[in-house]
């Protein structure tokens, strides 16, 4: 309608007008100025500066006072605090080296549930020295809602540190990608303990193959719930992007939880396509604190009917409300790809119905 709004001519049916041009122009610019999802990767503008060169960087030069307490509190966080937080650090993740691999020594047999509680007493002892390096302070909300044994949780994705903060209140079985060098280490040594589930490069991209493994990991009632980030990637703790269907389509329970981090005390969204992973530790580890809360949702199930697309879609948008996130249908992939050229087809094939009638209803 508001394409043809200047022209008496049916909105189901008609030729070509040069003058559609100008429409598809405006809306081009428009979708250019009002961009929802490409600032989506970058770090969020405060209102206020919060005495650190994260986000508006020329605070500091407001006023002398200004600059020398931001030069004071650069002192206190990288010669007092930055020391401090490695040192828990490099002892949280030495000693989930020694005490996973120490508890991969205990048979399946008997001693199953004792490697089971052993295990995931030293994964959480382990995650919590490390969330002491990065000065967190977590709130968890509504605990009666915890993921259980047997069940999936999801969540939204800020941070590599959303592990952290996550397992800081309870075991879970991670997800992902075979790595080399200091993480391969910690990643054979961490299922020695406890069946995480790592793929190889080339399995990843067999769909069936991560499905079924995924699937018998949750058929089993004994082993810990499996912590998925359906977004893939990693949004700017403002919004909450797509959720990829594949950890819907396992079935069993979906555990919610909804992740907001406070961004007055430090910056923790992850940009990778700026930031390596060492940096970025560095600059977690000299922020004044990593604040957030955490929301534990009711469990949801796949209701009669309903597809992996819109049981995902509802998912989200639970997570998106409660925590105050806005919902985005977009998926978080365009931070390193193009736009799919089904997007652009689309609007291809509503235009071209208004061009061409049907008396058929299709075309």
């Amino acid at each position: 309608v508001e394409l043809r709004r200047n022209r008496p001519r049916p909105v189901e049916g008609g030729d070509f007008a040069l003058s559609d041009v100008f429409y598809f122009s405006r809306r081009g610019v428009e979708s250019i100025m009002e961009d929802e999802v490409t600032h989506r990767f970058s770090s969020e503008e405060l209102a206020s500066w919060n005495l650190l060169t994260r986000t508006n960087n020329n605070f500091h030069y407001i006023s002398l006072r200004l600059t020398i307490l931001w030069g004071v509190g650069v002192c206190i966080r990288y010669g007092i605090l930055l020391p401090l937080r490695v040192t828990l650090a490099a002892i949280g993740i030495s000693w989930l080296v020694v005490g996973t691999t120490g508890v991969g020594f205990l048979e399946n047999g008997l001693c199953s549930r004792l490697k089971d509680w052993l295990s995931e007493l030293v994964h959480v002892m382990c995650y919590r020295i490390c969330a002491r390096g990065l000065s967190a302070t977590i709130h968890y909300h509504n605990r009666e809602n915890k993921p259980k044994k047997g069940g999936i949780c999801v969540a939204n994705h800020t941070s590599p540190i959303d592990v952290v903060i996550l397992a800081n209140d309870g075991g879970y079985a991670m997800v992902g990608q075979v790595h080399g060098g200091l993480m391969g280490v910690i990643q054979r040594a961490m299922v020695r303990a406890c069946p995480h589930i790592w793929f190889e490069r080339a399995e990843m991209k067999d769909r069936h193959l991560v499905t079924k493994r995924l699937r018998d990991h949750v058929n089993d009632k004994n082993k810990l719930p499996i912590l998925i980030f359906p977004e893939g990637t990693c949004i700017n703790n403002t919004s909450v992007m797509m959720f990829k269907k594949g950890s819907f389509e396992i079935g069993g329970t979906i555990y919610p939880v909804a992740i907001k981090y406070d961004p007055q005390f430090g910056d923790a969204f992850w940009n990778s396509g700026k930031y390596n992973m060492v940096s970025y530790l560095l600059r977690m580890m000299t922020s004044w604190a990593i604040v957030c809360n955490v929301w534990y949702l009711p469990p949801m199930t796949q209701q009669e009917g309903e597809d992996a697309v819109q049981f995902a879609n509802r998912v989200k948008s639970a997570i998106a409300h409660q925590g105050g996130l806005v919902d985005l249908s977009w998926d978080g992939g365009l931070k390193r790809a193009k736009v799919k050229d089904t997007f652009r087809q689309e609007q291809q094939k509503i235009y071209s119905h208004m061009l061409v009638r049907d008396d058929t209803g299709s075309q």
